[in-house]
């Protein structure tokens, strides 16, 4: 029998995908923790150990984490109060060494460290650093942003014909969630027993203006990249009904791709899983039916 998996987070769309690629390649045995063990019964009859985890009580962690050799622990949603992810995610280290996990796979966030202007850097960086300290084997995969997020945001510029952003000519190693699922699972079911961080982008960077161009040259529709200081976006947001911190947040990636913090792209992706990432104008020739929708509402 191979050394048990688990994943946290199962319940969400990268560790449930993270789930269904693994049983696709026959690992076993599977464990799988969420907040709500009953939503996750499908897997429970495909064989995968479902149990419940709340990283708001980490006494209940190292139960959850028992008989794991390697863990892939997904970086919570908590971020409704400054504090609450990172100490999440420090419990449930402390809750992997306690219960005799071997090594934990982590998603980061790229360039997490103090330069960064993005909100969550400092949760990511935390995190980083409870591993690094804790003793643990470690694979940190430096998520760069999901090319699953530009969708909604190209729907509304072909919209208008304009695609606003605060992102100067920054560029985004944007990176498909799929590659990131691909990336985790690869590392997660890997024999690599040391420490090590990997970028996991797409194969190139780009800057906002030429995911207009792509944009505009998939659907037959003009955009035109309309750069805004960040400060007007985030007021923008909050006029548009967001809340403040979400609006503030969302600001802060804009103003880390206009600083260059984003600006990075590897082939991380095909070293781990053998297949190279998706790049950005391929993925949005496979969504070009919804983009053209939007340009016929």
């Amino acid at each position: 029998m191979s050394q048990p998996l688990l994943i946290t987070g199962a319940g969400g769309q990268l560790g449930r995908r993270v789930v269904d690629l693994l049983l696709a390649q026959g690992a076993r045995p599977l464990i799988v923790t969420t907040r709500h063990p009953e939503k996750l019964g499908e897997l429970r009859d495909r064989g995968v150990e479902v149990r419940r985890a709340d990283f708001d009580a980490p006494a209940s962690l190292a139960e959850a984490f028992a008989g794991a050799a390697r863990l892939l622990l997904i970086s919570t949603d908590a971020l409704d109060r400054p504090g609450r992810r990172l100490a999440q995610h420090r419990s449930a280290i402390e809750a992997a060494v306690k219960a005799g996990v071997q090594h934990v796979v982590y998603t980061s966030l790229t360039n997490p460290g103090p330069g960064s202007p993005i909100a969550i850097a400092p949760d990511h960086q935390g995190t980083e650093d409870a591993l690094a300290e804790s003793g643990l084997g470690a694979t940190v995969l430096r998520n760069n942003l999901y090319a699953d997020l530009l969708l909604g945001s190209l729907q509304r510029a072909l919209a208008t014909g304009q695609l606003v952003a605060a992102a100067g000519d920054g560029r985004t190693g944007y990176v498909t969630r799929e590659d990131c699922a691909r990336a985790a699972a690869a590392a997660l079911a890997a024999d690599f027993d040391g420490k090590r961080v990997l970028d996991i982008t797409g194969p190139a960077a780009l800057s906002q203006g030429e995911i207009a161009r792509i944009t505009s040259e998939l659907t037959g529709k003009p955009i035109a990249y309309v750069p805004i200081p960040r400060e007007a976006l985030e007021q923008g947001m909050r006029q548009a009904g967001l809340p403040a911190a979400m609006a503030t947040l969302f600001a802060s990636f804009d103003e880390g791709i206009a600083r260059g913090t984003l600006d990075v792209a590897t082939n991380a992706v095909e070293e781990l899983t053998g297949e190279p990432a998706e790049d950005v104008q391929s993925f949005l020739a496979r969504h070009v039916a919804a983009l053209r929708g939007a340009v016929a509402a």
